[in-house]
């Protein structure tokens, strides 16, 4: 049996595109007999996973979970990308994201790296993504993760059209008086696009970058100097009325905000998050 270098690795890998690791195991497998190793590789399907990696996967699903524990409930969402909504909407595709959200809950990951790195039935995360790669001939990645926690979780799965798998994911933490209301504040979320709970929560450099935009509007405008700094004022609050959710219009009656639809339940909402196909960092 020839040694199992890390230079007979990489001659393999630059030969046939697969993975470092499925070219270990074709290696090894081999008996270290490059040429066989490379049939195995080519018998798998594998042969250009690697390559397949500098391909877009901006189609996909996302799988979301609820899991409840002893101290509360604990939402996750997982997108799952591939390189077309025709891989994305097959049962295979739709059973595999599932099974990696169950990887997520099942180590409490708390991002994506940590995902990739948990325990999956033949290795890691990130192997199982690798081999389902050859399996659908497409590039697949881990995307967008988000994990949220409280009293009451409550998930809304929007899809776009019937036949394709949830393409946006709305999360909402609550207290227990705050649940009475998380399904209207999750459709609110998925439609809306919120990106901060209370507007103590929007970063100081973004506030300041909005709060310089709106002086340099309003002085370009020809507004008086002494008038600005109220008129600056109320475009941040139009500001945030748009991006922070308990600020926002409540869709279903503009006439109040959604911190208005929690008051009127003596609730509060801890934390939300939400998740859209192909939305997140490009590859």
């Amino acid at each position: 049996m020839a040694a199992i270098t890390a230079a007979l690795i990489k001659q393999v890998r630059e030969d046939t595109g697969a993975g470092m690791l499925d070219v270990k195991k074709a290696l090894t497998e081999a008996e270290g007999d490059v040429a066989r190793a490379k049939e195995i590789i080519r018998a798998k399907g594998i042969q250009a996973a690697g390559k397949r990696e500098g391909r877009k996967a901006q189609e996909g699903t996302i799988a979301s979970k609820v899991d409840k524990g002893a101290e509360g409930e604990t939402g996750y969402a997982v997108e799952l990308n591939s390189e077309t909504d025709f891989v994305a909407k097959t049962p295979k595709f739709v059973e595999f994201a599932d099974t990696v959200l169950g990887y997520a809950v099942e180590s409490g990951a708390n991002n994506a790296e940590e995902l990739l790195a948990a325990k999956a039935e033949d290795g890691t995360v990130k192997v199982a993504v690798e081999e389902a790669a050859a399996l659908f001939g497409e590039h697949v990645k881990v995307g967008q993760f988000a994990k949220i926690s409280g009293p009451h979780v409550e998930i809304y799965a929007h899809k776009k059209s019937a036949e394709m798998p949830p393409s946006i994911v709305a999360m909402i933490a609550t207290d227990e008086a705050g649940a009475k209301v998380a399904h209207e504040a999750a459709l609110q979320i998925s439609a809306m696009g919120a990106k901060w709970l209370t507007r103590e929560d929007v970063p100081a450099d973004v506030v300041e970058s909005e709060r310089r935009v709106a002086t340099e509007k309003s002085l370009a405008e020809g507004k008086p100097e002494k008038i600005v700094p109220k008129i600056v004022e109320g475009r941040l609050n139009a500001f945030y009325k748009e991006v922070v959710l308990l600020e926002q219009p409540f869709v279903k009656d503009p006439s109040k905000t959604v911190g208005k639809l929690f008051d009127e339940v003596g609730g509060k909402a801890v934390a939300f998050a939400r998740v859209e196909v192909g939305k997140g960092e490009e590859d």
